[in-house]
């Protein structure tokens, strides 16, 4: 062998031993032009690529979808399988709601092994008709506008007019998110969940917001969303607002005018813990206000906040909300803690809510733990609350206050100002029984007296 020959030798025998590195999977920006089409094909594209791939959508072009993806016929886009940033600059992807000609799909899923972050986009539309995270069993319809099995990052997006709907039970009517999640600077409005078969025990929760894995929402807007079910069913309506059945946390948000209605059912909550389970709902600064849990001849549990679960609320402003069930009974205008929740509740206003059962009963305007819960509040003001029953009961304006069914119930109250609340009997707080106990509290000026029955609460006259 020549010498000339030798490197050439070498070279090969060092290809042949050592593995050359495959190269690096780059992140790729695609401009999808205003067109369906062009943006189906994008996203199969960005799904095949090795590595996270932006789409950068037509600037406020609409993206009308007449018909869903023929592989996954529940979604009206691909499946997002792998890491994908849509970043819409003002576009909105929507579904075509003309009459009904165009089949019912959610917008957009993201499968297992998604990750998706959404920004400057608006999702409209959109009508589940399945639930891919639950399957079984079958007739669950989940996420109208999204729903969420991998990874979810939403940014300073809408979703607006989304629903939905099931005959067994629905949930999410505009975010669904069984998967990893954060939703922030977003607004939901006027997303709708509903329940509208006719057997009993039905349900349909999260208007705005159904969680059934780790969330954040932060600095967003939940604002006239719905739920509602079939009258006369006994079903469930939850939190039209966002329901929590795992680890939740709202920060800096705002959740307002929205709606559960369940007629000769039950009305529970613009913000809810489903279920007791290990994830604790957190809810800091912001507002939840002006919402109603309205169940005529049926019970309406909190128009605020309807908690079954571990919970803690913090510099909360819950205002203007109302319990509403004439002919039945409604309980926590502002809030209400479940025979499973416990509540802490700390520097916060309960101001302004109402709970109102005319010929029925009515509890609790401000706060009401009446079931054998564990209520906590620390520095709260409650004010101006009322309870309201015209030819039934009313009891316990700022506060009610029962054992339960075992008499195990407690309320823990330090430092907060109970005043200016008014109801039939109890103006400022009404103990049914169980463990109430103040340590510092001041209750005063409420209507017809501060508590009741007289010498149930020691420390509190009048």
């Amino acid at each position: 062998m020549s010498r000339r020959h030798v490197p050439a030798v070498l070279g090969l025998v060092a290809g042949a031993l050592v593995a050359v590195p495959a190269p690096a999977a780059h992140a790729a920006t695609v401009q999808v032009r205003c067109s369906v089409p062009d943006l189906v094909a994008a996203v199969d594209a960005a799904n095949s690529s090795p590595g996270p791939d932006t789409l950068q959508l037509a600037r406020k072009c609409t993206y009308t979808l007449t018909a869903p993806d023929p592989v996954n016929p529940g979604n009206g886009l691909p499946v997002i399988t792998s890491e994908i940033t849509i970043d819409g600059r003002g576009a909105t992807i929507r579904r075509d709601e003309r009459g009904n000609k165009v089949p019912k799909f959610r917008i957009l899923f993201v499968g297992p092994t998604g990750n998706l972050t959404l920004t400057r986009t608006t999702i409209s539309g959109g009508f589940a008709t399945d639930c891919p995270a639950f399957p079984d069993p079958p007739g669950l319809a989940c996420g109208g506008g999204i729903s969420n099995t991998g990874t979810m990052k939403v940014t300073r997006s809408k979703f607006i007019g989304n629903t939905a709907r099931s005959d067994v039970f629905a949930q999410g009517g505009g975010i669904d998110s069984p998967g990893s999640g954060s939703v922030s600077e977003t607004e939901v409005t006027a997303n709708h969940v509903v329940y509208s078969g006719s057997e009993a025990g039905g349900g349909a929760a999260g208007g705005a917001i159904s969680n059934d894995g780790p969330l954040t929402v932060t600095r967003s807007r939940l604002t006239g969303n719905t739920a509602t079910v079939t009258k006369d069913t006994q079903s469930t309506a939850f939190a039209a607002g966002i329901i929590s059945f795992a680890e939740t946390t709202v920060e800096d948000t705002v959740i307002s005018r929205n709606r559960a209605f369940a007629p000769g059912g039950i009305a529970r909550g613009a913000v809810s813990n489903g279920i007791p389970v290990p994830g604790r709902l957190t809810v800091t600064g912001g507002a939840i206000s002006d919402n109603t849990s309205d169940a005529p001849h049926g019970v309406a549990q909190g128009g605020g906040i309807a908690n079954n679960g571990l919970m803690t609320a913090s510099r909360v402003r819950i205002s203007g909300n109302r319990a509403v069930a004439k002919d039945g009974t409604a309980r926590g205008g502002g809030v209400r803690v479940g025979p499973f929740g416990t509540l802490e509740l700390t520097d916060s206003h309960v101001t302004g809510n109402t709970a109102d059962a005319p010929n029925g009963t009515a509890q609790g305007g401000g706060l009401d733990n009446p079931d054998g819960g564990t209520l906590t509040a620390r520095r709260n003001k409650v004010l101006r609350n009322a309870v309201t029953a015209k030819d039934g009961t009313a009891q316990g304006g700022g506060l009610y206050h029962a054992g339960g069914t075992t008499g195990l119930g407690t309320t823990t109250l330090r430092e907060n100002t109970i005043t200016h609340n008014r109801a039939g009997d109890g103006g400022g707080i009404f103990k049914a029984s169980g463990v109430l106990t103040l340590n510092g509290d001041v209750i005063r000026d409420n209507q017809p007296n501060n508590c009741s029955p007289a010498g149930t609460v020691p420390g509190c006259t009048g």
